[in-house]
């Protein structure tokens, strides 16, 4: 898999921008608030469909434009393809090679990014809301489908939660008490899957990077249900979020939100018995998140059979120079195609070589540089 070229209309600050990345390392140099990041979430939505940071479409689209448009140009499986998203007035439509996408899946088709932010670098001291994204984000390079899984749920949890606020009958609420039931087992099944494949790869990453010998841990356990969730099947798990659901009814009708489900669980980060959240140094918790992205990469490569393209927003001025470095090694060694954004060319050198391109982010405008 690989980036042939990007473009960029009216997205953001980015008027008509045109990027042909190097097949290994691109780097776009520029000051704050100039556009890079910008660009970057580009790349992200484009592969991805959901945003980076926005928290409505119509944030992607340039202030005074009634749409913006970004597409890309892949070489996937030896053959050229061609897709692009377009927001018009807060809803998106997208396209493979002209021609409007039939589902969710054949529009990705092979495409697979992951993303690393400075927000990222926060979730191990932050809330439960970061952790879940950042699980879920993790979740969907893994299994394309549950970006409409998620969506579903979202849906008819949006539903449920407005007719409690109503205090609607309980007959009014058993359509979206099965919906968030049954959609609500698939997605604890998909983060289940997700966390047996990358849990032991990220323990095995900050083994290597934590420089202490405490054992990492990663463990999600939905809260409020009566079961073993490592044994139970989708089956069970509907079941028991059912049973749950009409179990906290009245809780939930008091407080006028559902109290159970995927969206309250929480990812816990411990290192050997402790809380990471409440005994982790900054560094330590750093590496935490590093390793966790290393082992997602490296559990791309081995289900898919190809490196995921890495994107990374500023990430190094955040870290302290050892686990830049660290970083940036493992950058310049992965083989991977990479877009890397700073503020300051020199934290991310070490991860240059000679197939570098370099770019400068000014004022929105994208340019080549020799830097």
């Amino acid at each position: 898999m690989r980036l042939l070229s990007l473009s960029c209309e009216s997205f953001r600050n980015l008027d008509q921008v045109t990027v042909t990345p190097s097949s290994r390392t691109t780097i776009a140099v520029g000051e704050n608030g100039q556009g890079k990041t910008n660009l970057l979430e580009a790349l992200y939505y484009l592969a991805t469909l959901k945003p980076l940071r926005a928290n409505t479409l119509k944030e992607l689209v340039q202030f005074g434009k009634g749409h913006a448009r970004v597409e890309g140009r892949w070489l996937l499986n030896g053959a050229e393809r061609t897709i692009a998203v377009e927001v018009s007035h807060g809803t998106r439509s997208a396209t493979v090679d002209g021609k409007r996408a039939a589902s969710v899946e054949s529009y990705f088709g092979g495409v697979s990014v992951v993303a690393f932010t400075p927000d990222d670098l926060s979730i191990v001291k932050g809330g439960p809301d970061g952790r879940r994204a950042f699980l879920d984000r993790s979740v969907f390079n893994r299994f394309p489908a549950y970006l409409q899984e998620s969506r579903e749920y979202a849906k008819a949890l949006k539903s449920r939660n407005r007719l409690l606020k109503e205090d609607a009958p309980h007959s009014h609420l058993t359509v979206w008490n099965e919906t968030l039931s049954r959609v609500g087992a698939r997605l604890l099944v998909r983060r289940r899957a997700l966390l047996a494949e990358v849990v032991p790869r990220a323990q095995a990453a900050f083994g290597s990077i934590g420089r202490i010998e405490a054992k990492a841990s990663f463990v999600y356990e939905p809260s409020h249900l009566e079961l073993d969730f490592a044994t139970a099947s989708e089956a069970d798990l509907q079941a028991a979020l059912s049973k749950a659901l009409d179990v906290r009814l009245v809780r939930d009708l008091e407080r006028g939100h559902t109290s159970v489900g995927p969206h309250v669980d929480d990812l816990d980060v411990s290192l050997g018995e402790h809380a990471a959240r409440q005994y982790a140094s900054q560094g330590q918790s750093r590496a935490l998140v590093i390793a966790w992205k290393v082992a997602e990469i490296e559990n791309l490569n081995a289900t898919n059979g190809f490196l995921p393209m890495l994107l990374l927003d500023d990430v190094s001025s955040e870290l302290d120079p050892e686990r830049n470095a660290f970083l940036m090694k493992y950058l310049a060694e992965s083989g991977a195609q990479t877009l890397l954004t700073t503020t300051d060319a020199e934290l991310v050198r070490r991860a240059a070589g000679p197939e570098t391109t370099w770019l400068s982010v000014r004022k929105g405008a994208v340019t080549p540089s020799s830097t």
